[in-house]
């Protein structure tokens, strides 16, 4: 028998329970070989056979290991379904519902430095630095006493509208906030103590150069911090140096009583002002200490920048550029029928010194409080910053060369910043270029509006 035969005899039939990969009608072709070629052919198959079986086992092992690698991924990814359900079971735990809390209508009374902030007034877009309102309501949105940033949401009023830079001492706001009592309970005194102590928390989140001073916890019926007041008592702090004091004061007294003061203020179309008079009830001229005085005022109401421009012209009167009598000529729209063009006084200076309402009951910071103490202490550590930093300055400018230059015939007129305009020469109020009527102001602004409105083809 030849090797084939033998081959096939011994090889296939010996292993016929299995499977293979020729039998033996497919064995025939390989007849006509020789044995080196059947034993070339068989090293072959062997080889193919056992690169097979490392394929098989490498696949299997890769299948494990991705096996694996999928129950890891699909174990994380379960962990951090659990753990994203918790947070949300969490977070919604943290939850605040107004609804279901009761409310009262308070007035606040509050001061502030207003050099580090963009006015009172919180804005509807952003600005340079930030509000006063816009500070007191993110306090009072933090700690859960009103539900969001929209005054209009909780009866909000404000006592004065002070301008960029412009500090209070006694300013006044109304709205409504959280309560911890029913609204029986808010009758009675007796239950304040139980009430949300307003005061303390927010002097606890308000900076140091914003504080509240008192509540009151029951206004009068129809109060309106706005509305309600009956007066607003302005202060303009200045040096005396190079003003003539008396003549300033003589000024400032033409201011009382009732006048229109369309040439004391900043015109503005958008807001459509018709009735300029106001009401001073007082205005002089006052030591504060050492070379400092004010400008003390007392009006029932101001337009805007009123103070500001009011003191730019006593200004020129205490440096003998305008006589007294230039303020009952501003005073007067027949003499002055429109506004001569000058610089208002700085923003710095002026402080809305004081608020006069109808007899309220207003809950102060009781001194004795160690919570008082804290909160007056951070008010101390202000003012002794500032007093430094005033130390420094002095020293500064102490070891520099002088800076009294000659003005050489030229003119500085005195705002109030120690800056002011030079001038070669001063111009008389009288002669000065106007500005437009405040009805042709309105009027322009109304037309620019409507055609806003206009669609365009």
């Amino acid at each position: 028998m030849g090797f084939f035969s033998k081959f096939f005899k011994g090889g296939l039939a010996s292993s016929s329970s299995s499977t293979h990969l020729v039998n033996v009608s497919d064995g025939l072709k390989y007849s006509g070989l020789s044995r080196n070629e059947l034993v070339e052919r068989l090293v072959d198959l062997e080889k193919s056979n056992n690169k097979l079986q490392n394929d098989i086992t490498t696949y299997q092992k890769n299948g494990a290991s991705k096996l694996s690698e999928f129950k890891d991924v699909k174990k994380r990814l379960s962990s951090d379904e659990d753990n994203s359900s918790k947070k949300k079971i969490k977070k919604a735990k943290k939850s605040f519902d107004f609804s279901k809390h009761n409310t009262r209508f308070v007035a606040l009374k509050f001061a502030y430095l207003g050099w580090n902030y963009n006015g009172l007034a919180i804005q509807k877009e952003p600005t340079a630095l930030p509000t006063v309102e816009g500070t007191i309501l993110e306090a009072m949105n933090k700690c859960k006493l009103v539900p969001s940033m929209v005054p209009q949401d909780y009866k909000f009023s404000r006592c004065g509208r002070t301008d960029k830079g412009v500090s209070a001492m006694n300013q006044v706001i109304s709205l409504r906030v959280r309560s911890n009592l029913t609204d029986e309970e808010q009758k009675d005194p007796s239950n304040d103590e139980r009430e949300i102590q307003y005061v303390h928390i927010l002097n606890q989140l308000l900076p140091d150069d914003i504080r509240i001073s008192a509540v009151s916890l029951r206004p009068p019926e129809g109060f309106d911090a706005r509305f309600s007041c009956q007066s607003r008592h302005y202060k303009y702090l200045f040096n005396k140096e190079g003003l003539n004091l008396d003549k300033m004061n003589e000024a400032a007294k033409l201011f009382e009583g009732e006048h229109d003061f369309r040439n004391f203020c900043k015109v503005d179309g958008s807001k459509q002002i018709t009735n300029y008079h106001r009401n001073i009830f007082s205005a002089s001229i006052l030591p504060v200490n050492g070379d400092f005085y004010c400008f003390d005022l007392v009006g029932s109401a101001f337009l805007w920048h009123q103070v500001r421009c009011m003191m730019a012209n006593i200004f020129l009167v205490g440096q003998e550029l305008e006589d007294p009598s230039l303020i009952a000529d501003m005073l007067d729209i027949k003499v002055t029928p429109q506004k001569p063009v000058y610089d208002m006084a700085s923003d710095i200076p002026l402080i809305l010194f004081d608020c006069k309402f109808p007899e309220m009951e207003w809950i102060e910071t009781n001194v004795n409080d160690f919570k008082a103490i804290k909160y007056g202490k951070a008010v101390e550590i202000l003012v002794l910053n500032y007093q430094l930093k005033s130390s420094i300055v002095s020293i500064f400018r102490d070891m520099l060369p002088s800076s009294s230059a000659s003005m050489d015939g030229k003119i500085r007129i005195n705002l109030g910043n120690g800056k002011g305009q030079v001038l070669s020469h001063y111009r008389k109020m009288k002669d000065r270029d106007v500005m437009q009527p405040v009805e042709v102001v309105n009027e322009k602004y109304k037309k620019r509006k409507a055609n806003k409105k206009i669609p365009k083809n």
